[in-house]
């Protein structure tokens, strides 16, 4: 039997993950390894200068005091005594297209268990304000996660996953976008005169291509993207192999 180790970034509790633990049900042996309280935006950070408190909260669930790449360093190296077969991370309150793939917690626990050479995939409902449904993500990550186990993944590849709230029934493999947001600071001070901002950003709907993850949910379809590990990029290694000669001589003089 397959065994599938459920994780994000919002926090053991939060609503998108029950659904997901909802709809994989019967797929396999589940295992829940998450932040103990919401660490969105921590990409892939770790906890180095204190130590990570885990707590054990109900059968094969985990709460851990850290951020889910240091949930998945946990989960893989301590508390599963078997290698999980798959990853899910998600339902991610809010979407990772472009570069917040950078940012995301989310995706961040993906990649590293894809580091470790177990097939994953990230899953957001991509909206933003109140009114959030997590019941087509949920039943697509089901099928996904069953397409998963069956025809695996490429070494080193993870999906990342986008769902629009209201889905018309078009799955499109896309590519990551580039920046299309606009960063917005909200300047304030607080009562003892201390200048703050507040970040948040602006979404850019025009000139979107056509073959991207922001284009295909704005369309009402799912994005799935595949995202390499590997980031090297093997032309500049060509077109700038010049460089290492001229820094060498450099050092020299």
């Amino acid at each position: 039997m397959a065994h599938i180790l459920i994780t994000n970034d919002d926090g053991i509790h939060a609503q998108g993950l029950r659904a997901l633990v909802d709809s994989l049900a019967g797929l396999g042996i589940l295992s829940v390894v998450a932040p103990s309280y919401e660490r969105s935006a921590s990409a892939q950070s770790l906890t180095l200068r204190q130590p990570i408190f885990c707590e054990k909260i109900a059968e094969r669930e985990w709460a851990v005091e850290g951020t889910p790449t240091d949930a998945m360093i946990v989960a893989l190296n301590k508390l599963l005594p078997e290698r999980p077969d798959l990853v899910v991370s998600g339902i991610n309150r809010g979407g990772n297209m472009g570069e917040n793939v950078f940012y995301s917690g989310t995706v961040g626990a993906a990649v590293e268990a894809t580091i470790s050479h177990v097939p994953a995939f990230a899953i957001s409902v991509a909206h933003r304000g109140a009114g959030f449904e997590y019941g087509d993500a949920a039943r697509f990550a089901r099928d996904l996660a069953q397409l998963i186990l069956t025809e695996g993944l490429p070494r080193g590849v993870l999906l990342n996953v986008n769902v629009p709230l209201h889905w018309k029934g078009g799955v499109r493999l896309t590519r990551q976008s580039q920046k299309v947001t606009r960063n917005l600071l909200q300047e304030g001070v607080d009562p003892r005169g201390r200048t703050y901002y507040w970040l948040h950003e602006q979404q850019l709907s025009e000139g979107l291509d056509a073959d991207t993850d922001y284009a295909a949910v704005h369309s009402g379809a799912i994005s799935v993207t595949p995202l390499e590990l590997d980031r090297t990029h093997n032309t500049s290694l060509n077109h700038l192999s010049h460089w290492a000669t001229k820094l060498e001589s450099l050092r020299r003089d």
